[in-house]
């Protein structure tokens, strides 16, 4: 999987380049990674990225030449010229559909992206209409610029690659994962058996890897009922819930 990014701070991203799970898959291999700074890509003694908008009012806008120059860069780069491409350009915005493990697997799954981090008030429409393939956003706020929404959806695509995680069946436990039908993971417990008066439920202990596994399935049920009741509603719409598990939200009295 290659990943190329448009960002004026190509700095930022040594930490998904070099670091943890990301950055030992990176050093395997798995997935590759390519920043491009706009700045390259102007032609004053400034190296202006940005200008005032039109109709007033506060902020700067990203110029959209800038951009495009870079993007052709990147998209040549991996073998594809001009504005039609079956890589996805992804500007991370607030308008943009939510991200989640669903997009997330998509985008392990292909050859990559290039993500586009805006900064400053906005980005020039002219750019966004005429290059942009998706927009995304990680939640209803704002943040100063889209380098770190970026780097959340690389890594969350970089460690579902095979290899990426030391255990590959990890990510298979994780919340909103298929294999825990879309629902949030069940609670954790580690070494001491007894920290701050606090033990760690006998099932656990139990050795009895069936009942353990009924014990997780119970608990991701009821966290996701109390926290995430939406979740609960969608993997019922989906057919994703067992007999079992309705009778236990029951019993609950959900």
């Amino acid at each position: 999987m290659r990943i190329d990014v448009v960002s004026l701070f190509p700095e930022m991203f040594s930490v998904v380049g070099d670091l943890g799970v990301t950055g030992r898959a990176h050093r395997l291999g798995l997935w590759s990674l390519h920043v491009w700074n706009p700045r390259d890509y102007t032609h004053d003694i400034h190296r202006t990225v940005d200008d005032r908008p039109y109709g007033g009012g506060p902020g700067m806008v990203m110029l959209a030449e800038p951009l495009e120059a870079a993007l052709d860069d990147a998209l040549a780069h991996r073998g594809t010229r001009g504005g039609s491409s079956s890589i996805p350009v992804i500007l991370m915005s607030p308008a943009g559909r939510r991200f989640d493990q669903t997009m997330a697997e998509e985008l392990a799954s292909g050859p990559g992206a290039v993500f586009i981090c805006g900064r400053y008030e906005g980005v020039d429409q002219r750019f966004i209409d005429r290059r942009v393939t998706h927009e995304v956003s990680l939640g209803d706020f704002v943040l100063s610029g889209g380098e770190l929404p970026a780097m959340a959806c690389i890594d969350a695509a970089v460690r579902l690659l095979p290899g990426a995680l030391n255990d590959r069946d990890s990510a298979k436990q994780d919340s909103f994962n298929e294999a825990t039908s879309g629902l949030l993971d069940s609670p954790h417990y580690t070494r001491p058996e007894l920290y701050h008066g606090l033990g760690v439920p006998e099932i656990l202990r139990s050795g009895h890897h069936a009942n353990i596994a009924v014990w997780r399935r119970e608990q991701s049920l009821a966290l996701t009922a109390a926290r995430r009741p939406d979740l609960l509603e969608k993997a019922r719409r989906e057919g994703r819930l067992s007999k079992k598990d309705e009778a236990f939200l029951r019993s609950l009295e959900l």
